[in-house]
């Protein structure tokens, strides 16, 4: 029987501005990725969005970022490796807090924006952050883009890795995501986004911008919590999978 996990990046909130619908994406996903306050998030929002997850059994995962509020983290940044390193531990440490407060419990780490697209290729910061995630607590999975060299280093530094797909994002035909910056990098249609992400829980693979299929095997697959409706499109991955017989489950 196949299993994959369904995930979603919340917590995004900051003050009186407004990010997704966590409260209608924790009824839909197996697994919440939540902000830590670099890149979106307040602790008041974190700590509800935890305890919301904990009372619909929902994993949590620490959404660590690079320092970029005005840029939502999606600014590349040439950060020390020192600097890195005990920037993630912080909103780690951060996250396990409010969690402890919430009764629940951070199971694993996802990079969020330009820190999870660097450090799928760049060695130097990727080391930073396994190091991290070392250094604050080893039994933490690491999410990583599937196929990333960030996958054989930190496995080879002893970490869990779980590699990801995503839903709501064009593929190049090497598998790779295609840039936001290029034009229908990021998908809408909910009904196209649960037949690709069928295809890829049934097949391991997905249709990449020019026609091909890439091959991707992945354990988890995102749905952005600030893309247009995406609750719906949550909702058509789940109810597509589940009606094909595919298990939705977490990875931890």
């Amino acid at each position: 029987m196949k299993t994959i996990d369904l995930n979603s990046d919340l917590g995004e909130s900051l003050g009186a501005w407004k990010m997704g619908d966590d409260a209608a994406m924790l009824d839909i996903v197996t697994s919440a990725n939540i902000a830590c306050g670099y890149h979106a998030g307040d602790p008041a929002g974190m700590l509800e969005t935890l305890t919301a997850a904990r009372q619909r059994g929902v994993a949590v995962g620490a959404h660590v970022a690079y320092p970029d509020l005005i840029g939502f983290g999606r600014r590349n940044m040439d950060v020390a490796s020192a600097d890195l390193t005990a920037g993630v531990i912080y909103q780690i440490g951060a996250l396990q807090g409010l969690a402890r407060a919430a009764g629940a419990e951070v199971r694993y780490v996802k990079p969020h924006g330009a820190l999870y697209n660097t450090i799928a290729h760049d060695a130097r910061q990727a080391q930073a952050v396994i190091a991290a995630i070392k250094a604050i607590d080893a039994s933490l999975a690491l999410v990583v883009l599937a196929g990333s060299p960030l996958a054989a280093w930190a496995a080879q530094a002893g970490l869990r890795t779980v590699a990801e797909a995503f839903a709501d994002r064009a593929y190049t035909p090497q598998g790779t995501l295609l840039p936001r910056r290029e034009p229908g990098a990021v998908l809408h249609d909910p009904a196209l986004v649960a037949r690709r992400m069928l295809r890829l829980a049934e097949e391991g693979r997905i249709e990449a911008v020019d026609g091909s299929f890439a091959r991707i095997e992945a354990d988890s697959i995102c749905v952005h919590g600030d893309s247009p409706d995406a609750v719906g499109m949550a909702r058509a991955v789940r109810e597509t999978l589940q009606k094909a017989g595919v298990v939705l489950q977490s990875f931890v």
